[in-house]
């Protein structure tokens, strides 16, 4: 499997009164269809990685590739681009918006990128929601939905733009064990059944155990034999 998306020596420093290091000297690799665990301690860094991955933080040093191409050189509209083509996002706390129902918070990725007329959009969010159960629920608002369904509306927003990497951030940490299973066999199936890559950091080192690879961060560095 060819790799998408590569890291070398990825440092990132907060410039404080004393320098606090959140990422050191971080090399690694995420092949295509992967399934990969970011475990370690609170505090660790595994949140500070998985923005550096995703473009959401500049590092202070060390390159970034994804798809093979280098992040560095990208002004922030390339970057943007790029996150909406490439990357998906699923964090702890759903982020939807309040005042959209389901179908519209999984619209809003596509509608800024713009590569589908509104009925397509409309479409293909009806489509990625009923493949997750909700079809149902499309004119729902986040408030009128549980935890477990507002999670699986965020990981339909992730999947809006067919992006081929998924990073998601203690995605079942707010969870009761009952969603989290379900949580967890959805992002399985993306990587098994859709052929996606995702990237997860976690707490819950009985899931960890169940990807297919696990990167143990400690102080901010790879832990050594992860």
């Amino acid at each position: 499997m060819s790799a998408l998306l590569e890291t070398e020596k990825l440092t990132r420093v907060l410039p404080e009164t004393v320098p606090v290091t959140l990422v050191k000297d971080v090399t690694l690799t995420i092949a295509e269809k992967e399934f990969v665990a970011i475990t370690g301690p609170s505090g660790s860094g595994k949140s500070s990685l998985l923005y550096l991955l995703g473009l959401l933080d500049q590092p202070t040093t060390g390159t970034i590739k994804i798809g093979g191409r280098a992040a560095e050189p990208m002004n922030e509209r390339e970057r943007a681009r790029t996150r909406l083509s490439m990357l998906g996002f699923v964090f702890q706390f759903h982020f939807l918006l309040p005042e959209f129902t389901a179908r519209e918070n999984v619209e809003i990725p596509m509608r800024k990128l713009g590569r589908l007329t509104r009925s397509e959009m409309r479409g293909r969010a009806d489509e990625l929601l009923s493949s997750l159960g909700l079809g149902d629920h499309l004119d729902k608002r986040p408030d009128q939905l549980s935890g477990g369904q507002r999670q699986r509306v965020a990981v339909a927003r992730s999947l809006a733009n067919d992006p081929p990497l998924i990073l998601a951030d203690e995605p079942t940490g707010s969870l009761d064990s009952k969603n989290s299973e379900q949580v967890f066999t959805i992002l399985q199936k993306l990587v098994h059944q859709r052929g996606k890559s995702v990237v997860a950091v976690t707490h819950d080192l009985d899931m960890a155990e169940r990807m297919d690879r696990r990167i143990h961060i400690v102080d901010g560095k790879i832990a050594a034999g992860a």
